[in-house]
């Protein structure tokens, strides 16, 4: 018997998460059955989609939602050998018994002096995330502009990058002065810090006299409507998150765009990287090739011990990182 440590929502969120919110656990779990594995939790991620993802798809008492970097450390199933690694969708889990039909192994020929952490960022979820949502839904050209907020996140600055490498000018806004520079650092050609900037109109207009032939948004709110005003006729935007919403007990309203959208005839649209689950092998190859190349950096900002994962979320939701928040078993 293995006895596995479990994070639980013990209640939904009211604004701004608690500690009271969660509830760790420990169960006992049986030895797998045929064609079960039994794995052992290495990385484990925290992302700010679990905020809004929590109210709509979980109940009180369900272990979070998440995914992580598991080692199999029992198994009854061929397909997934002692020792091999998988990603998950287990939850904020140590050890996870389960039938192996939602576990996608690790890349094969993944090398051996890449952390296997980067499975759950820039080679992973995030990466694959900023490469569709550039190629997929912004359709992004050679000398556009492209601006990105939240953008020295996990999937900002790997959209970013992306972009440089497909010879764009890429426009970055951030939380911190560090994290402008980490953006230059990664060849944004402007970044700016949203939070000290006179004004976020005149800094955009700063950035790109001309304005943004696509958006890669991930804010929301306010940010969102000073944007489109900044948005070039036929501009496209990706819409990725809405982190500036995600703890508001009183929905925000207004302004609203859709005159702007009508004069400058915009494209905007939402999407999850799940549409395009059939290219995930090649594309996650194509973002190694980058990495290999010393194209693509991933910075990460990493958390020790499974019983800080509900800080870690927190802090993701404060905008603490620099980077892919990771926390390590």
């Amino acid at each position: 018997m293995v006895r596995a440590k479990t994070w639980i929502l013990a209640k939904h969120f009211d604004g701004f998460p608690k500690d009271s919110d969660f509830e760790l656990k420990v169960e006992e779990l049986p030895a797998p059955r045929d064609g079960e594995v039994l794995l052992e939790a290495l990385f484990l991620s925290v992302d700010p989609y679990m905020r809004p993802y929590s109210k709509l798809r979980m109940n009180e008492g369900d272990v979070m939602i998440g995914s992580q970097v598991a080692k199999v450390i029992q198994s009854k199933n061929l397909a997934f050998p002692v020792g091999s690694h998988v990603v998950g969708r287990c939850g904020w889990r140590s050890h996870t018994v389960c039938d192996g039909k939602d576990l996608v192994p690790i890349m094969p020929g993944w090398p051996q002096d890449v952390s296997l952490s980067l499975a759950l960022g820039a080679i992973g979820m995030p990466g694959l995330t900023a490469l569709y949502g550039i190629e997929e839904v912004l359709g992004l050209q050679k000398s556009e502009t492209l601006l990105v907020n939240a953008a020295a996140g996990a999937v900002g600055s790997v959209v970013g990058q992306l972009a440089k490498i497909k010879g764009c000018k890429v426009v970055g806004s951030a939380g911190s002065d560090a994290k402008v520079a980490f953006l230059k650092e990664l060849g944004f050609d402007e970044a700016f810090n949203y939070k000290t900037v006179g004004s976020l109109e005149e800094a955009l207009k700063k950035a790109s006299p001309d304005g943004y032939d696509c958006f890669f948004e991930n804010v929301g709110g306010p940010f969102s409507s000073v944007a489109i005003q900044q948005m070039k006729n036929f501009g496209r935007i990706a819409v990725c998150g809405s982190i500036s919403t995600y703890n508001d007990t009183t929905p925000q309203t207004g302004p609203f765009p859709q005159l702007t959208m009508i004069f400058k005839q915009l494209k905007m649209e939402g999407f999850t990287l799940s549409r395009w689950e059939h290219k995930h092998p090649e594309s996650l190859k194509r973002l190694m090739g980058w990495f290999k190349e010393g194209k693509l950096q991933c910075r990460e900002h990493i958390t020790r011990g499974f019983e800080k994962m509900p800080a870690a979320f927190m802090g993701i939701l404060q905008g603490e990182n620099i980077g892919k928040t990771v926390v390590a078993a």
